[in-house]
């Protein structure tokens, strides 16, 4: 069974075993964040944008490229479900005429304005940057207005702008092409108008940046840390799309390109285990727990693409937590597979460390740079009756189960015998009750803890047993 299938098959279930892990969890405060991918099917270029009014706000580029859509929800997951408003159509004729993409929504000293690019009727291939505005408070009502062109410092293909703000100031970042596909950065004297000249502060320049044409595109900002993060994405629109990621100290002058560090690797990209291909231009968002930050990008969960990949529909939005390393840098991990997202299960009693494998033997460890060591999948229990098994995230049908009474990782055999070994009733905390324990469905009174930073299922005397064996979600 391939993990899409699993997914699919899984999916009413999961979403009965998450809720009850969120209400668990949430006892303490607030819930750790979950959601269910894909999250809106055939919309590309993803971005949402959470508002001072409680809202999510939701826009993507459409197969047709002929619109530009919005969705609003009090939560994230919501906008799965969420009404679809069409807030402007392309012209008939001349500019903003075809091939609408990229849109972005952003409010901006009391007004709403959507950033999308546009060709025109007489060549597709125009693409340059525009501005709409609109002065309601709930931007799905009220009148759009068409703000013109954003002028850049030269007249060419140019496309996937954002906005930031950094000490008082305004900053606009595109994609241009230079005679390649760069990055610029310009400061603005209003939400339509760049200070020019413009900066190029990143170009392609590696292997994984010029895979079937030479590409920088999509830059999302996020500042955490002391640091200006920019993601973007490199390459063709394949399965060889991926991530790439820029950095700049917060105290430094951001139109200096000596400010700007490229990350010589990329920072995200397609994963055959997981089935998800060409994962990119992305935005960032916070979720509704206030704290953790949630990458947004689109994937397919094919490879073999018919055609011209820009006019294959299934690049769908796709949502999953993003982590930071001990460092402050932003850790990407992998594109997870359809259906729930994993968690990391963090320590009670050691909560710098988390659940992993390595070579499958799972184990507790602090620092883990290879993220999906450490995520695992709670699904219904493999022995049913009420349990739950834990999927890795990285290792699509390996499962965390018991074996000697060490925790190991392994892929199902489809056994009874895994199947109860591989199955846990879940207990609130032994040491806290916000947390979670597992109890072992075929040795009743043994719980996964941990030993001497190794994971086991043991019976549990004292305190510190109890301690070993509570985790919080992550």
């Amino acid at each position: 069974m391939t993990s899409s299938s699993f997914a699919k098959q899984f999916v009413p279930a999961l979403f009965v075993v998450s809720l009850v892990l969120l209400l668990t969890a949430s006892t303490a405060g607030a819930a750790a964040p979950q959601y269910t991918n894909p999250l809106i099917q055939q919309r590309a270029d993803p971005h949402i944008y959470k508002h001072t009014d409680g809202y999510y706000y939701f826009t993507a580029s459409v197969p047709e490229y002929d619109r530009i859509i919005l969705r609003r929800a009090k939560t994230i997951q919501g906008l799965a479900t969420a009404s679809e408003t069409v807030i402007w159509r392309k012209h008939a004729s001349g500019e903003m005429a075809a091939h609408i993409w990229a849109p972005e929504i952003h409010f901006i000293n009391g007004k709403w304005y959507i950033y999308f690019a546009a060709g025109a009727s007489n060549d597709i291939w125009r693409i340059r940057i525009y501005a709409l505005e609109n002065a309601s408070a709930n931007p799905l009502s009220g009148t759009w207005t068409e703000k013109g062109r954003i002028y850049t410092h030269v007249d060419s293909f140019a496309l996937d702008a954002t906005t930031f703000e950094h000490n008082g100031q305004r900053y606009m970042l595109w994609a241009q092409k230079d005679p390649e596909s760069n990055l610029y950065i310009a400061k603005m004297s209003s939400p339509t108008t760049l200070i020019l000249p413009a900066v190029l502060i990143a170009k392609p320049q590696y292997s994984w940046e010029t895979q079937g044409f030479w590409v920088n595109e999509g830059p999302a900002v996020i500042k955490r840390n002391g640091k200006i993060f920019v993601a973007y994405s490199a390459s063709k629109t394949d399965d060889r799309y991926c991530l790439g990621l820029l950095t700049a100290s917060a105290n430094s002058d951001l139109l200096n390109p000596a400010s700007w560090t490229k990350s010589p690797n990329p920072v995200f990209t397609s994963n055959e285990k997981t089935s998800q291909y060409g994962p990119g231009h992305n935005s960032f968002v916070v979720a509704e727990d206030g704290q953790s930050d949630i990458l947004v990008h689109h994937a397919r969960n094919y490879k073999t693409i018919v055609g011209d990949p820009l006019y294959d529909p299934n690049r769908h939005t796709r949502v999953q937590k993003l982590y930071w390393n001990a460092d402050g840098t932003p850790n990407f991990g992998i594109p997870v597979a359809e259906g729930v997202t994993p968690f990391r299960f963090k320590s009670h009693n050691l909560p710098s460390y988390v659940i992993r494998h390595w070579e499958y033997r799972a184990k507790l460890e602090t620092n883990v740079s290879n993220l999906g060591d450490s995520q695992f999948r709670l699904v219904p229990g493999l022995a049913g009756s009420g349990t739950v098994s834990f999927e890795s995230a990285n290792f699509p049908g390996y499962y965390l189960r018991h074996k000697n009474f060490e925790l190991w990782v392994e892929k199902s055999d489809g056994s009874t015998s895994f199947k109860n070994d591989a199955s846990f009733h879940q207990r609130a905390g032994l040491a806290d009750s916000s947390g979670l324990s597992f109890e072992s469905y075929n040795y009743p009174g043994r719980y996964i803890r941990h030993y001497d930073y190794l994971l086991y299922v043991q019976t549990l005397t004292t305190t510190t047993d109890r301690s070993d064996a509570t985790f919080h979600l992550d």
